[in-house]
Order: structure tokens, then sequence, then C-alpha cells
């Protein structure tokens, strides 16, 4: 498919980068901008057109992002003066952010003509590079069709959660609260069976082979029990970030979510030992010194 007008996207991290590739392997002209200069230059290679700054960007018709957080979020796209003065009438913001952040950049970019949807992702950068991720999406019935040919060139499957943006972040948050909760029991697992004697690897293979099979308990569980936390594909201090968008999306339905604050404090113990540039899988060491296993 050619694209018949240009795409804008900002963020080309580990996964944007790849997300970018895919837009342009469909055919889709794209303009792209990223605070450190490597992803663009290789992005240019594959046939982009760097943009200059972050207006520059939103002078095409449709936006993509895909930032780290909200602070970044905020702090490069919620400015009133770079939505005013914005060529784009449809960004498409592909991050994982709080349901707080989400409802005031929905009403921003409506105060300026700018249709806004959520779509956060599910897939590694592998994926993303392959144009395979799972695409959750939310909005305005018809701004989802006019971004599902870029759906369809980064993802194999697009999930539709209702009308407001939210919806997406609340889907996505809640799913990353459960990978948290999997690969924190699958530690504790290990931890026990190792302090019996059990070789982990020899569990985790059991139970991929048996009771949980798939890409969770197998990556994750592989991952855990061969204590491989390098090179990250979501890092630790990301996973931090999303328990606590759990945590405060809870709070704000009084929905209690006991294994929420375990889980922040075994972050928080990661990070207080050196672990914040390792895969968020690393939490699985917290478990092996609570059980006094040997490093």
């Amino acid at each position: 498919m050619t694209g018949t007008t240009t795409v804008g996207f900002v963020g080309l991290g580990a996964m944007g980068q790849g997300m970018a590739g895919s837009l342009l392997r469909a055919g889709h002209a794209v303009r792209v901008w990223n605070r450190s200069p490597e992803p663009v230059a290789a992005l240019v290679a594959q046939g982009a057109e760097a943009a200059g700054t972050v207006a520059e960007v939103f002078a095409a018709d449709t936006v993509v992002s895909m930032l780290a957080n909200d602070e970044a979020f905020e702090r490069l796209l919620l400015d009133p003066g770079l939505l005013a003065g914005a060529g784009a009438t449809l960004h498409v913001n592909m991050a994982t952010v709080s349901l707080a952040l989400a409802e005031r950049a929905e009403a921003l970019h409506a105060e300026h003509g700018i249709g806004y949807v959520a779509a956060p992702v599910l897939g590694r950068p592998p994926v993303a590079a392959a144009g395979r991720l799972n695409i959750l999406a939310a909005g305005a019935p018809e701004l989802l069709e006019r971004a599902e040919p870029l759906f369809a060139a980064m993802g194999e499957r697009t999930w539709r959660f209702g009308d407001s943006p939210r919806q997406a972040n609340t889907a996505k948050i809640s799913t990353n609260f459960l990978l948290a909760c999997a690969i924190e029991s699958m530690a504790e697992a290990c931890s026990l069976a190792e302090a019996h004697g059990v070789r982990p690897t020899d569990l985790v293979e059991m139970l991929t082979g048996t009771l949980f099979p798939g890409p969770v308990y197998s990556g994750y569980g592989s991952m855990v029990a061969e204590r491989r936390y390098e090179p990250a594909g979501f890092r630790l201090p990301l996973g931090l970030k999303d328990v606590g968008l759990a945590l405060a999306a809870g709070t704000e339905r009084n929905v209690p979510l006991p294994f929420g604050g375990i889980l922040r404090d075994a972050f928080l113990d990661a990070l207080a030992h050196g672990d914040g540039d390792k895969d968020w899988a690393a939490v699985a060491e917290v478990a092996r010194r609570r059980a006094g296993l040997p490093d």
C-alpha cells in the first residue's frame, strides 16, 4: 500500500524505531523526530524524512507518538502553542500513559481541533520491528478507521476497547499489571524449587510444556530461570512505572490491588540494588534475595 499523506512519528526508542520502520515498509511517507539523532539517521537511511523540531512533525496530517512516560509526553506534546499551530488532524498516542493524562490529552487536542486516540501495544522490540504487534485502541470510531492503515502496518491485530481513549490505556495498564504478577509468581516458584534442589530451568520447562504454554511463561519464565536479564526488552523502571499506573487507576475507582503494593516494593528493591538497566524480569532477583539464595 502506498501512503498518500505524510505520517509524523515522535519517539524512536526500542519500540518506536521498529514501528516507524514498519510504516516505511508499508509504503507510508514518514517524518521522524527523536531527542537523540542515531535512530533518526537509521530511519532516514530507510527512506524517512528527518524533522528538525516536533512542530515539523505536527505539520503532517497524522502524528504517531511513542514516548516513555507521562512526563515526556506532557513536556513534548501537550504544549498548547504546538497544538495551536499544528497542521495535524489526528494524533495516535501508542505509549502507556496514565488515565489522567489520557483525559487531559484528549481534551487539549479537542480544543485545537485535533482528533486524539490511544493505541498502546503488546510486544517487545523484535515484534515491533517485524510489524506484528497487538494494538489496543480506543477513541472515536471515525478516528480509529482513519488510523487503521497505520495499525495494519505496525500490528497483526487491533483490539478495540471503546470510544474513550482512556479505555485503551486502562486495558494496557491492566495487562501490564497482570504480566508483572506473572513474573513475580514465576520468580517465587523458581526460588522455592531451587531452595529444595530443583533446577529452575527444569521447572519452567515442565510448566510451559503443560500448565502454562504461551509466550509469557515461556519467555519470561526462561529469563527468570536462567537469570538472563540483558539485553533489556522492557527496562525495569518502566515496569515500576506501569505498576504505579495500575495502583493509581485502582485508587481512582476504589479497586483494591493487594499485589500491587508488593510488586511496587519489589521493583523499588530491584532498583535499589542497581538493576535499573536490566529487563523488568530482573525483579525476580528480589525473590531470590528474600529466599537467601546464592548469587
